[in-house]
Formats: structure tokens, C-alpha cells, sequence
């Protein structure tokens, strides 16, 4: 997942923060900052960072500076669009269009930083400041959007687009601009206006309410285990961690189960005791419906309403129809085609493999009916009998370090020619992280980039990339990427041996940092990942599949106390397994996607909705209903759609896995794994940022428009 965003987005939604109290309006909230400036020399983030690549100070930086340092970095912008507005000279693309590309220096600087770092480490007191500056930020940023003078320059420049002799980059950063304000409500009578921006208040406070409480449920729901014997089935590394973590809560002699984000969990596959697998699957789905302060569904029930409301403002029939006008689907329609076309195989699928697990059970006199809670820990059990491959044997071959350097790090090297030096002097925000400096295949200096791969309780759900300093090829700033997991940090002296699955995770935010790393656009608003949803994914999820090329699995598959190569029937066993379970794993993602769509579908007259009446029915109106398969994620815990920037975007995962799987037949037919097809994809997919419309700079690299069928064979439901 990528969580790089334009900056207006940044303090919009994506990342936006959440407060109970009702806001102030930008012009009241920025007079004492604009009578007061916070001084530079005693507060690192109001000036470039000394470090190289403009890389954060981590190690000045403290939780006190960053309040004052958006409140004088909005006050700077506001101050900078305004004299771009109030310009008396006729507009010009580099009096307006420019001059808005270099504003917000300090105010976009000190946003990367803030909001990576509460992603990531997310302390009450980073929480608190998100709270209160989150709602001067959306309101800040409709003081720009809705600007009448501002829009009547960008209008200008749109309408004469076609006689100003701009190039193609320039013309599309000026319709970039256009369309965006457009879509912010430019063209609003001001009584419209002025209701925008209390929905876009609201909805910036409710999306971060939703994204706090769900950060603090899921940490709350871990499963405390007093019993050890109801551990049966985890191994000894499991069983420490569990030890350990009741340990950090003050629970000794007690074992501790954390939640990751997604509805399954993954100790549900060696769970032996069914009960403690059943409790396992309760804590994960009910974590936010406890009837607490941490429930989630009147946030969830005004969000979804709310946004109708805006996008009915805008002129939209729904709030989907409003985010996809400007994604690669265009409309909601398309969405909802591609994904329900995929039902009945995915289903079907899913059923066959409910069958297959029943019959294990049935043969060992279970004398129940598989549920969702059971399904991992038989499906297991299937896929030792069918491909006699057990995921214990494959952990020693996959040490996280290892994965890294001599799989991750490689596969890049042979396609990019990109090496990798750490960097022990880049100070960080946590002692788990490594930086490292990465340099193009001439030597040059090309980015900074940050791994962060273990769990705690103050990080948000999930894998992500994002950026500290983004490209720009109007200041020249070099790109500073860091990726963020949530795998399970070992024991003291104990080796990070991780699975399969978290192996494709690496190699998949890797693709979003080298979406980052190679951006090559003059204009910062359209480089790196500034792209639509469904393109975004695009590059992340075409990079799996170097986990699995024999040259490079062949690098990194190696047991981590020999160094032997996972032997050749072991390989095997995986490539054979790879469609495997596929029918759950589409069915799940299937219906998360199809229930985001659902809520964001609801007209703007529509009432509160009960949240589980609401997605019981929308399951079944979708025929993905399946007891044994629950969502990938249920409402009242999908971060992406509420707090995460993917709201009527979730569906942008399956629609780019059409065009990783087609791009990668481009390159299967070309020769694989070659430097002359890596930089083919780097010069027309990877630097090339929004700068071209999505669809055509795919046309250009692939010759045609892409095609479904590589992506349904690779799942098996073809």
C-alpha cells in the first residue's frame, strides 16, 4: 500500500487527524502564528534539514515542535498563494501554475515527517497533536481550493491550454490543477462553500477518529491466553513472542496473541485447540464493536453519510461516482464489472476448497462443520496432504535480513543496476530501523530509503511506502522512501524468520519505494506515486513476482543456520502451491472490495445506516456471502476506506493486478529478468510519475491495452 499523496490530499483525508471539538476557521486559527512566528533556530522543522538528502532530524526533532511548526508552515502558504492570486499580472504558467508547484515548502515538509511517524508510531501525545491540527489542515486547505481568485488564474491558463505553447508535462500539470480545484468546489455558489467546508472538517475529523480508535482497539482486543496447553500448535519462537508480549502488558505468566489488521489472523493456521482458534476469530472481528470508547460504528455510519452529502454538493450522484471521475475506472460501474465479473469462478473456488477441508475433518471424526475459524488451520493441513508442503519447513529459508539484501535488494540490482550502502549515521525514530543509500547503476547518489518491518502497539495495521522528501525536479531534492511492516519482531538473540506471504509483502512496498526512488518529473504535484489508486498499486504488485524468478529466489532462499539452498523439491512444492487456496483468498479481498463500494454508492438521502445489517446485506446482495470466508476486512476495521485515503478505491488492488500480471507477460516474452527490460519499465512506467494519462503511458510501454486472462490463470480460476 502507498500512502503517498499530494500535499492537498495529505492534509485532507489520507492522512488526515481527528478531533472532537469543533474547529476554528483557518483565518482565526492562523492569526497568533502570524503574529507570532515560531523561530527557526529553535525549532528543526521550520528550515531544510542539513542532513544528506534533506533527510529528517530525527534526533532533534521533538513531539513540541511540530504544532508550531504547521501552524507557521500554513500560515507561509497561505501567505504564498495569496500574493500567486492577488497578482496583478495577467497568469502564466510559471507566475501561477510554478509558483504553486514551490509553495508550501516548510508546510509540506514538516506533513511528511509528522504524519509518517504517527503511521508509525503513533504515542498519545502524537495522537493528541494529530486531533487538533487535523481540522486546520482540511480547513487550511479549502481556504486554497476555494479561492474565486486563484481559480480565475488556473481557469485562464486551462481554457487557454491549446495556443500557449506548453509541452505535453506542462499542459497536463495545468489540467491537473483545473480539474482538482474543480472537483475541491471551485465552482461553488459561496453558500455551497461554506457547507463544503463543514463536511470536509467533519470528515477530516471522523476519518482520523475512526483511524485513532481503530489503532487503539486493536491493541486492546489482543488475546490473553492464561492456559499455555490452549497454545498447542504454535512453535517455541511463537510461544515466546505470546510470553514476551504478556510481559510488556504486565501480564506475567499469562501469554499474549496481538491482532494484525486483516480479519484472519495468522496463528489461526496452527492453532490445534478449536475454541481458542473460535476466540481468536471473535477478538479479530468484533476489536472495534465492543461498545466502547474504541467502537468504530457511529463513526463509520456518519462518514459514509457525510460523504454522500459532499458528493451530491459536487454534483455527484454518489460519493464513488465523485473519487473514481479521476482514477483509471472512471466510474463505479467499471469498478463494480471487473470485480463481480469475478465472483461466480472466485466463489466456486472457494466452495471446492470448503469441500476439500471438510473431508479432512470428516476423516478425522471431527464431527463439525468447517467455519471461518477453522479454515486456515485445516486448509494447512490440505496443503501438506496435496503438495506435502508445511510452512514450517519453508520459515528457515526466508530470514528477514537475508530476504532483504540478497532477494529484495538483488532482483532491483539485476533489473535497475541500483546498489545499496547502509547508512549507520542517518538517525532514525526507532533503533529496529535501517537506512540505507542507494545509488544508480552510473554511481550516482539516487535516494535515501528506510526499512521499519516489526510490530508494536503504537504502529498502524498493515505494510505501507511512503516518502519523507518527495522528487522534485524544480529544487532537485532526491527522493527519501521508507517502507513500514507489521512483522513479528523475535525474540532477543532469535532470527526474524518470516513466511512466504510476508516475503511478497517485501517485494511489494519495495515496488512502491521504487515507484519513488526512479520518479523523474520536473513537477513535484505529478511525480513518483501522485498517481490514481488503481495505477498506484500498478508497480508494487508487478514487483512480486521477483520473489518467485529462480534466479533470484535461488539468491535468497537460504536456511538461515547453513546457508544451504532451500533444496529443489521444496521449490517446487511452493510453485506448485501457488494457485492454492486462491478461491479464499480472491473471495475475501472480493468481498471487502465490494462492501466499500457499497457504502460509498448510498445516495446523499439516504439514513444511518446499521453498520451489520448494512454489510450482511450488501454480502448478499453480491453473492459473496460465504459463512466460511469473512471479508479480508469488516466495516468497522477497514482503515482504508475510512482513515487511509482507498475510500471507493479498494477495488484499485484487483484492477492493478490486472496490469501487473499483463505487464508481466510483456515480460516473460521478452527475455524475464534482463537489465534491457528493467529499464524499459523504469523509462515508461517507473520515472514517468501522473506526467502522461495512465492508461496511455501504459499503451506505450505494453503496445496494447491489458488483459484479464494473465491475472485469472495466475489465480487458478482459469
Amino acid at each position: 500500500m502507498s500512502r503517498t499523496v499530494v500535499l492537498a490530499a495529505a492534509i485532507s483525508l489520507a492522512l488526515a487527524a481527528c478531533s472532537g471539538k469543533e474547529s476554528t476557521p483557518v483565518s482565526e486559527a492562523q492569526k497568533a502564528p502570524a503574529q507570532q512566528p515560531a523561530e527557526a533556530s529553535t525549532n528543526p522543522l521550520l528550515s531544510a534539514s542539513t542532513l544528506p538528502f534533506q533527510a529528517p532530524q530525527f534526533d532533534k526533532i521533538k513531539d513540541s515542535d511540530y504544532t508550531p511548526a504547521f501552524e507557521e508552515g500554513m500560515r507561509q502558504h497561505l501567505a504564498e498563494v495569496r500574493k500567486i492570486a492577488d497578482n496583478a499580472e495577467p497568469a502564466t504558467f510559471d507566475n501561477t501554475i510554478v509558483a504553486m508547484e514551490r509553495s508550501g515548502e516548510t508546510l509540506n515538509r514538516v506533513s511528511r515527517i509528522f504524519f509518517g511517524l504517527v503511521q508509525a508510531d503513533g504515542t498519545e501525545a502524537r495522537q493528541k497533536i494529530q486531533e487538533d491540527i487535523a481540522p486546520k489542515l482540511a480547513a487550511h486547505q479549502d481556504e486554497i481550493n476555494l479561492d474565486p481568485k486563484l481559480f480565475v488564474r488556473v481557469k485562464s491558463l486551462y481554457d487557454q491550454r491549446d495556443t500557449l505553447e506548453l509541452d505535453p508535462v506542462q499542459k497536463r500539470l495545468v489540467e491537473h490543477y483545473y480539474d482538482g480545484l474543480v472537483r475541491a468546489g471551485a465552482q461553488l455558489s459561496d453558500a455551497d462553500k461554506a457547507s463544503l467546508r463543514k463536511l470536509n472538517v467533519e470528515e477530516t475529523t471522523l476519518s482520523t477518529q475512526f483511524h485513532t480508535r481503530l489503532v487503539a482497539a486493536t491493541a486492546a482486543a489482543a488475546v490473553v491466553v492464561d492456559d499455555k496447553a490452549k497454545l498447542a500448535g504454535l512453535d517455541e519462537n511463537a510461544i515466546n513472542n505470546a510470553a514476551n508480549a504478556a510481559k510488556d502488558r504486565k501480564l506475567d505468566g499469562k501469554f499474549v496473541l496481538p491482532l494484525q489488521n486483516t480479519t484472519q489472523q495468522p496463528v489461526l493456521g496452527s492453532l490445534s485447540d478449536r475454541d481458542q482458534r473460535a476466540a481468536v476469530l471473535k477478538a479479530s472481528e468484533t476489536r472495534a464493536e465492543r461498545g466502547d470508547k474504541n467502537d468504530t460504528r457511529e463513526t463509520v455510519q456518519r462518514l459514509a453519510q457525510l460523504r454522500a452529502q459532499k458528493a451530491k454538493l459536487l454534483g455527484f450522484e454518489t460519493f464513488a461516482d465523485y473519487q473514481l471521475g479521476d482514477q483509471m475506472a472512471k466510474t463505479p460501474a467499471a469498478a463494480l464489472k471487473l470485480l463481480t465479473d469475478t465472483v461466480p469462478a472466485a466463489t466456486a473456488k472457494a466452495r471446492a476448497e470448503a469441500g476439500e477441508i471438510q473431508k479432512v475433518i470428516n476423516a478425522q471424526k471431527g464431527g463439525f462443520q468447517v467455519a471461518a475459524s477453522d479454515w486456515d488451520f485445516y486448509a494447512e493441513q490440505v496443503r501438506k496432504a496435496k503438495y506435502d508442503l508445511d510452512e514450517s519447513q519453508v520459515k528457515p529459508y526466508f530470514e528477514l535480513d537475508n530476504v532483504l539484501q540478497n532477494g529484495v535488494f538483488y532482483a532491483a540490482t539485476q533489473l535497475y543496476g541500483i546498489t545499496f550502502k547502509p547508512r549507520t549515521d542517518i538517525p532514525t525514530y526507532n533503533p529496529d530501523m535501517k537506512v540505507y543509500e542507494v545509488f544508480d547503476k552510473d554511481g550516482t547518489s539516487l535516494a535515501l530509503f528506510y526499512t521499519d518491518y516489526f510490530k508494536r502497539d503504537t504502529k498502524s495495521g498493515g505494510a505501507w511506502m511512503d516518502v519523507f522528501v518527495e522528487q522534485d525536479g524544480l529544487t532537485g531534492a532526491k527522493p527519501v522512501v521508507y517502507n513500514v511492516c507489521n512483522f513479528t519482531k523475535p525474540a532477543d538473540g532469535q532470527p526474524a524468520l518470516i513466511s512466504f506471504d510476508d516475503v511478497t509483502t517485501m517485494f511489494h512496498e519495495f515496488g512502491h519505494a521504487l515507484h519513488g526512488m526512479f520518479s523523474n518529473v520536473k513537477y513535484p504535484s505529478i511525480a513518483g506515486t501522485a498517481t490514481s489508486r488503481d495505477f498506484v498499486e500498478f508497480p508494487s504488485q508487478f514487483n512480486e513476482h521477483w520473489a518467485l524468478d529462480p534466479k533470484v529466489f535461488a539468491h535468497y532462499a537460504k536456511h538461515y543456520k547453513t546457508g544451504e539452498a532451500m533444496p529443489q523439491e521444496l521449490v517446487d512444492k511452493i510453485l506448485k502451491a501457488r494457485s492454492f487456496n486462491q478461491g479464499y483468498a480472491t473471495t475475501e479481498y472480493l468481498s471487502a472490495a465490494l462492501l466499500d463500494l457499497a457504502w460509498h454508492t448510498q445516495k446523499a438521502d439516504a439514513p444511518l445506516q446499521d453498520v451489520g445489517a448494512f454489510e450482511a446485506s450488501a454480502l448478499k446482495k453480491f453473492k459473496v456471502d460465504l459463512p466460511q470466508v469473512p471479508p479480508r476486512y469488516r466495516t468497522t476495521y477497514f482503515d482504508h476506506i475510512w482513515g487511509g485515503g482507498y475510500s471507493a478505491g479498494y477495488y484499485a488492488y484487483f484492477w492493478a493486478e490486472v496490469l501487473d500480471h499483463d505487464a508481466y507477460q510483456w515480460f516473460t516474452e521478452h527475455g524475464g529478468l534482463t537489465a534491457a527490460n528493467g529499464q524499459e519499465f523504469r523509462d515508461k512506467i517507473l520515472s514517468r510519475g501522473n506526467s502522461v494519462e495512465l492508461s496511455t503511458l501504459y499503451r506505450d510501454f505494453r503496445g496494447k491495452d491489458p488483459s484479464v486472462e494473465p491475472l485469472l490463470k495466475f489465480r487458478g480460476l482459469k
